[in-house]
């Protein structure tokens, strides 16, 4: 556990210093600024969406919305960043050699490998939802909700439920990131690994709209994105909550698994 730590404690100060950890954190912070500024200049809000018809009425709408626009191609993308990078940019810079003959074992260098990756979606999440709520509540304050089941909801028990939201919303999240550290060892190359995240996460959305395929969409990874409505109805409904976390621990394990047997299995002479 020590040793996994020690890689972690590297991998963060990696990323500090890296270009793409920014422009992930740029992504999460402006598209809510852009979001909150359209909606404000048009004064209307997206009614097609959970929760948009709500926005101008109060602010703790506006990170629901932009959960749901999140879900297609926004935090994929920023999980993608970095998990699709964080293995494969050492074999590009011919550093993964270094690495892997040193006195760590493999299993902790890749551990703290993935708990950077995790760590980072987690913070573009969190950068996210404060500029939202920020965003939100000087645009039309911070009122009470109407929920899912058009009940109303004071504004200290919506923040709570907010918070349940977004720690839901990470979970699928935490696949996606698995997924990425896999085609990152196994791709050993950042844009093919990036890529192929993202095309995955874009696939499984298209499966889910196919007709025909209903009976598999429950357990897609990507159609855990929505589990997080189940905190926004009046009682909580937490089958969909339970459902997401168990369906998000299977892609979650069997993505990490079979790349942490594919990283130390590595060649390190041929890198």
């Amino acid at each position: 556990m020590g040793g996994a730590l020690t890689v972690y404690r590297w991998e963060l100060r990696k990323l500090l210093s890296q270009k793409r950890t920014y422009i992930g954190l740029l992504f999460a912070t402006a598209v809510p600024i852009i979001f909150v500024t359209t909606v404000a200049a048009r004064n209307h809000g997206p009614e097609d969406v959970p929760f948009g018809r709500y926005v101008l009425q109060s602010g703790l709408a506006v990170p629901l919305v932009l959960l749901t626009f999140g879900a297609y191609w926004l935090f994929p993308l920023i999980t993608a960043l970095v998990a699709g990078d964080i293995v494969a940019s050492e074999d590009h810079n011919g550093t993964l050699k270094t690495i892997l003959t040193r006195s760590l074992d493999r299993a902790p260098i890749f551990a703290g490998k993935a708990l950077a990756a995790c760590t980072y979606a987690f913070v573009a999440l969190l950068a996210m939802a404060v500029v939202a709520l920020v965003g939100g509540g000087i645009m039309a304050g911070f009122h009470s909700l109407v929920s899912l089941s058009g009940t109303t909801v004071h504004p200290g028990r919506a923040l709570v439920l907010i918070g349940g939201s977004f720690l839901v919303y990470f979970v699928p999240m935490l696949g996606i990131a698995a997924i990425g550290l896999l085609f990152s060892t196994l791709a050993r190359n950042s844009a093919a690994a990036v890529v192929g995240t993202l095309m995955l996460s874009f696939v499984l959305q298209l499966v889910a709209i196919l007709p025909g395929l209903g009976g598999i969409k429950p357990y897609l990874l990507t159609n855990q994105f929505f589990a997080w409505h189940g905190f926004l109805r009046v009682p909580t409904d937490w089958a969909p909550i339970g459902h997401a976390l168990w369906v998000c621990a299977i892609w979650f394990v069997a993505s990490l698994v079979v790349g942490a047997i594919v990283f130390v299995r590595r060649d390190v002479a041929g890198g």
